[in-house]
């Protein structure tokens, strides 16, 4: 029996207290792309060492971590760090006609409406079959931007917005999945209906929050109850008092110019099928582990270099990655910062880093005028629900 959600929520609009989610975005950087199911089932293996054992399933950390903080057993596997920032998408659910489900964005100014049992597995229905797989009815999910202006900026936007749905609709749903399931179920919807090829990163991202390193199990963990497609193991690289760390050492820019990542993230993928693209991607393994314990360590130089040397691995695969951000580029190098297109690149949000947060603020007085400044802070959570 599907659940009528209509009566419920015109009780809840009265007392201006509607279910909503806060989904956040996340920057990434080396390791990204390795979250795709192709380069996770390519370059995972049994790793050399025995794989430590699990504490609990839903909690940061999978393994203990001051057994193995530096998690050298997962050197090889495919592991992508994400940092959740405080942009993202707002997801209420709004009363609706009894015997219909509908989603509406705000940004895009787009509507769709069916009944649950009716909606056809087309590109543009992706948001209303998540709500139709819950069997829910009588809602309409309406979707608005944290910040105006920013659609597909490499911040994994329609990833958020994804999981964001399967979270809210999930609770609405008396919770029938677990937080693995609903990354699953995110990932396998927005790839299958060719909204974007996407992996499990952002959708991670938005369930754990924070500065995490994700380790890739495409398969789950061998030897324990898993689900498969969406498992990871979670080590938490910086706690939130080090957060204004990072952040003076980060900024993100603009563009100004429309993204290119499907061409990009297929282009990638099929490199992947030949001798000297797999070469190439199988050096990115080292560089993202590089890159995690730069983090964790508070080895900035050692941070600067591993995004350097995965900017280069990328751009070898794709020129396209670097499309409008070459300039950029070339400006950041002459504060001795560097640049990082982010999400697929070709164009929107480019991650900018220095180790010297003073040499980050000259170049960011000298792109004012030039480049839109995407201002952020880092979260520790990745969501955030109200009045379920």
């Amino acid at each position: 029996m599907s659940i009528q959600l209509h009566d419920y929520l015109k009780i809840a609009e009265k007392e201006k207290d509607l279910p909503k989610v806060i989904a956040y975005n996340r920057i990434d950087g080396p390791g990204s792309s390795l979250d795709l199911s192709e380069f996770q089932e390519t370059f995972w293996r049994i790793p050399d060492t025995n794989i430590p054992d699990p504490t609990h399933i839903e909690e940061p950390h999978i393994w203990t971590p001051d057994k193995d903080p530096s998690g050298r057993w997962t050197m090889k596997l495919p592991r992508t760090v994400g940092i959740t920032i405080d942009t993202g998408t707002k997801i209420e659910a709004h009363p609706f006609d009894p015997d219909l489900i509908g989603v509406k964005s705000v940004e895009y100014k787009t509507e769709v409406i069916a009944a649950p049992g009716d909606v056809i597995p087309v590109s543009q229905n992706w948001l209303l079959k998540i709500m139709e797989i819950f069997n829910i009815k009588g809602v309409m999910f309406v979707l608005k931007n944290l910040r105006e202006g920013i659609q597909s900026s490499g911040l994994g936007g329609s990833s958020t917005a994804t999981i964001g749905v399967c979270i809210l609709a999930n609770e609405l749903a008396g919770r029938p999945f677990s937080k693995i399931q609903l990354i699953s179920l995110a990932s396998r919807i927005e790839q299958g209906f060719g909204v974007s090829i996407t992996g499990t990163q952002e959708q991670s991202n938005v369930i754990f929050g924070g500065v995490t390193d994700y380790v890739w199990f495409p398969w789950g963990k061998p030897g324990y109850p898993s689900t498969g497609y969406g498992e990871s193991v979670r080590f938490e690289l910086l706690p939130p008092e080090d957060y204004r760390l990072l952040e003076g050492r980060t900024a993100i820019f603009h563009s100004g110019h429309p993204r290119l990542s499907s061409e990009v993230n297929l282009t990638w993928r099929n490199a992947l099928l030949t001798e000297v693209g797999y070469k190439l991607h199988s050096k990115k393994m080292k560089v993202a582990y590089d890159f995690r314990e730069g983090l964790r360590l508070k080895k900035w130089d050692h941070v600067l270099e591993a995004i350097e040397e995965y900017r280069k691995i990328r751009t070898k695969l794709c020129e396209g990655y670097m499309e409008n951000s070459r300039e950029l580029l070339e400006r950041a190098k002459t504060y001795k910062c560097t640049a990082f297109p982010l999400g697929a690149g070709g164009g929107g949000g480019v991650l900018l880093f220095s180790p010297e947060p003073e040499s980050l603020e000259l170049l960011r007085e000298d792109l004012k005028g030039l480049y839109r400044e995407i201002p952020f802070k880092i979260r520790s959570k990745g969501h955030e629900l109200s009045n379920i």
